[in-house]
C-alpha cells in the first residue's frame, strides 16, 4: 500500500477512540526515535486539542488505512496571540508503515490547512535524527534552531547542592524577597507578570523567523485556565524587589494529576534592568525546595532551551538536569499560488 491509500481527517477533542489512537501511535513512534521523550497521555492529547497551552488550542489530523488503523499524525498549532502568519506542526508516522509516503502526504496537508487560513510561514520539529533531517529538506525545510530537552531526576538529586545554591542566590539578592503562588495569579500581581513574562523574549531564538510573543493579562488568564482545564497543578515562585514591589523574574512549573510524578518547566525568566543578582537561581532552586515539600510524589521535571542559551543551560547543569533528546526547528515560506 502507499499514501494514497490513507485518508486524512481532523481529529476532534471529543473522539475518545481517536485521541487513545494518538496516544498510543505517539508511543509506537518514540519507542524508535527517542524512548525517553514525554509523551501525552489521551486524556491530556485531547486537552491539548481543546485548550492548547493557554487558551489557543490548535488542530490534529490523523491518517488512516483503509482498515480504519491509525498510521500517521499531524499535529498543528496555530497561534492567534502573535505570529499571527505562522502553522508550526509536528508529523508522525508509525514505525510499521514508514516509506509509504504517509509523512509527505501529512506535510501537504498542513501546508494546505495553512493556505486555507491565509497563513505563509511553516514551521516544523524533528528529533535530531538523520532520517528526519532528510524527510525535512526533502519537504523544503530549512534548519533554523535546536532545543534540548533535559530532565531532572529528583528522586537522586543532592538537595545540599539546591540547597547550597539557594543560599548563594539569596546572598546575592537580598534587595528581593520571594512570592510563592499556588494556583491563579492574585488580582493586584497581575499586571506585574505581563511585563516579568515578556522576559521569555531575551532567549535565543537563533535563526528563527518569528516575532515576540506578546502577553497580557487576559493571555495569561487564559494560560492559567488551560493549565487547570489539562488537570495541572501551576505553581509560581516570583522574585519582587523590595523597594519598589516590581516583579523582577519569576520561575513556573506545572505538574500532571494524571500522573503526578511529571512536571515540566514553563518558564523561567529575569526582567532584563533586574539581571545580575542570581534571580534565575533564586527563582529555580527556591521552587524546588517548595517542591519537595508540596508534590512528595513528584520524581521527574522536564525542561526545554535553546541550545545556545549557555547562561539559563548553566543553571540547570548545576541543578543535575540531563540531556534527553535535542529536536530540530525548521521553517519554510509558502510559496504564493
Amino acid at each position: 500500500m502507499d499514501a494514497g491509500s490513507v485518508e486524512i481527517t481532523r481529529l476532534a477533542a471529543d473522539d475518545e477512540v481517536g485521541c487513545a489512537d494518538a496516544a498510543a501511535l505517539l508511543v509506537a513512534t518514540n519507542k524508535l526515535d527517542c524512548p525517553e521523550a514525554l509523551i501525552p497521555t489521551a486524556r491530556s492529547f485531547a486537552a491539548q486539542l481543546r485548550y492548547g497551552w493557554d487558551g489557543d488550542p490548535g488542530q490534529a489530523f490523523a491518517a488512516r488505512d483503509e482498515d480504519g488503523t491509525l498510521v500517521g499524525l499531524i499535529h498543528a498549532e496555530i497561534p492567534t496571540f502573535d505570529n499571527t502568519d505562522l502553522v508550526w506542526f509536528e508529523v508522525d508516522v508509525h514505525p510499521d508503515h514508514r516509506g509509504r509516503g504517509i509523512g509527505t502526504a501529512l506535510v501537504r496537508h498542513g501546508e494546505q490547512l495553512a493556505r486555507d487560513l491565509g497563513r505563509t510561514s511553516l514551521g516544523m520539529s524533528h528529533w535530531d535524527l538523520p532520517k528526519a533531517a532528510a524527510f525535512a529538506r526533502r519537504n523544503g525545510f530549512e534548519a533554523k534552531a535546536i532545543e534540548v530537552n533535559r530532565r531532572q531526576d529528583l528522586g537522586a538529586l543532592d538537595w545540599t547542592v539546591v540547597r547550597a545554591l539557594y543560599d548563594e542566590a539569596v546572598r546575592a539578592s537580598t534587595a528581593y524577597e520571594l512570592v510563592r503562588v499556588d494556583g491563579r495569579l492574585p488580582d493586584e500581581l497581575l499586571d506585574g507578570m505581563v511585563a516579568v513574562t515578556e522576559s521569555i523574549n531575551d532567549a535565543p531564538k537563533d535563526d528563527l523567523d518569528i516575532e515576540d510573543d506578546v502577553y497580557s493579562p487576559e493571555r495569561l488568564r487564559s494560560y492559567e485556565e488551560a493549565q487547570f482545564q489539562h488537570d495541572r497543578g501551576l505553581y509560581r515562585v516570583i522574585a519582587r524587589e523590595k523597594a519598589t514591589g516590581v516583579l523582577a523574574g519569576h520561575s513556573t512549573i506545572t505538574v500532571e494529576r494524571e500522573r503526578p510524578w511529571i512536571a515540566e518547566q514553563a518558564d523561567t525568566a529575569v526582567a532584563r534592568e533586574h539581571r545580575g543578582h542570581r534571580l534565575g537561581a533564586l527563582v529555580k532552586t527556591a521552587m524546588l525546595l517548595w517542591m519537595r515539600e508540596a508534590e512528595p510524589a513528584l520524581t521527574q521535571l522536564d525542561t526545554w532551551n535553546a541550545e545556545s542559551n549557555a547562561h539559563m543551560i548553566g543553571i540547570n547543569e548545576q541543578l543535575g538536569y540531563r540531556i534527553v533528546a535535542r529536536a530540530i526547528a525548521t521553517q519554510k515560506t509558502l510559496p504564493a499560488t
